[in-house]
């Protein structure tokens, strides 16, 4: 769908953090949001507003650092600037304004600095690499780019994504940064709830020994970790189908069904969950079916529970300054 992905993640010397950016095709990409969360730390999210004057962007950032992290939209916005890519609001062609999008996750302290947090280098540095790589590139996941210092619960969270493509030829994808309050295991059994209502291949529950040592394990290090004051878990929505800025706000709003499948609670107060869509316009939906938006509604949010699933099974254990978090493979082992 021509969208590019680039991660920034700096990890040691009391770092535990980074930032991600997804880079729209050149002229840029529908886009909307839906925030849910309590404590969101959000930037240039009423631009996308669908009675708003803003109608496409060229990129969105993702970011550790609460709301300290919002600085690296700074750096993508001047990396924009210079290419002349954002909103013209002057005769020139450089007379651009980048409209940029950001939300951010706390993560502040968890490798020991409190403030050690992403900046506009930092930006800049995950919107170069989504630059140099190829439009459907894999993505790298687990502790990676926003996902470097995220937890989920008591267990390491991180960043995940997931695709499908629709019998429509439409393609919808998620890419998730998993940092949430509330909790993505049944407590009874350790299975996660992503794949209890997703299946999968993947709906039998651990072994009931495996999920009594997974339990002493999270107590452990449960006891030893400061209580996480704040979380958040973040997603984007893509598509490469034509949508209006109304459509790709029911699309993001559906994202956060995709949440609440997989992580339990949600939408807390020391949540800022958050979800992003955004639409490059590549193929229309089917003009025969009025109601061809809901194959792509039910996919969003199906993808992003997946992603979610992805993010907690790609992560890896993390037994840094600022606290131990085990990661599920570490504790279930891997699917």
């Amino acid at each position: 769908m021509g969208l590019r992905v680039g991660h920034a993640t700096r990890v040691g010397d009391g770092w535990l953090t980074g930032t991600t950016v997804v880079l729209a095709p050149e002229g840029g990409a529908v886009a909307a949001v839906d925030v849910r969360g309590g404590g969101p730390a959000t930037r240039e999210t009423d631009a996308l507003d669908p009675r708003n004057a803003v109608e496409r962007i060229e990129a969105v950032v993702l970011s550790g650092g609460s709301a300290y992290g919002l600085d690296t939209a700074a750096g993508v916005m001047g990396w924009l600037e210079e290419r002349g890519r954002g909103t013209r609001v002057g005769p020139g062609a450089a007379d651009v304004v980048p409209v940029v999008p950001a939300a951010c996750v706390f993560d502040l302290g968890r490798g020991g600095d409190f403030r050690a947090r992403p900046d506009a280098a930092m930006g800049r540095a995950a919107v170069g690499a989504a630059a140099a790589s190829e439009p459907g590139a894999p993505v790298a996941q687990g502790c990676v780019g926003a996902g470097t210092g995220a937890v989920v619960g008591l267990l390491k969270g991180g960043l995940g994504t997931a695709s499908t493509v629709l019998d429509s030829g439409i393609t919808v994808a998620a890419l998730v940064v998993a940092n949430a309050a509330g909790s993505v295991l049944h407590p009874g059994t350790g299975a996660l709830y992503g794949e209890l209502i997703l299946g999968g291949g993947r709906t039998a529950s651990p072994p009931a020994e495996a999920h009594e040592a997974a339990r002493q394990r999270l107590a452990e290090a449960a006891a030893r970790n400061a209580p996480p004051p704040r979380n958040t878990t973040l997603a984007m929505v893509a598509t490469d189908a034509v949508l209006t800025r109304a459509q790709a706000q029911k699309l993001a709003g559906v994202g956060h069904d995709g949440i609440a499948r997989a992580v339990r609670p949600v939408h807390l107060l020391n949540d800022g969950d958050t979800v992003f869509a955004l639409a490059t316009a590549a193929r229309p939906l089917p003009a025969t079916d009025r109601l061809a938006l809901n194959e792509v509604l039910a996919a969003g949010a199906d993808t992003v529970t997946r992603a979610i699933v992805r993010a907690v099974r790609a992560a890896r254990p993390v037994d840094a300054p600022g606290g131990t978090w085990p990661a599920y493979s570490e504790l279930y082992g891997e699917p």
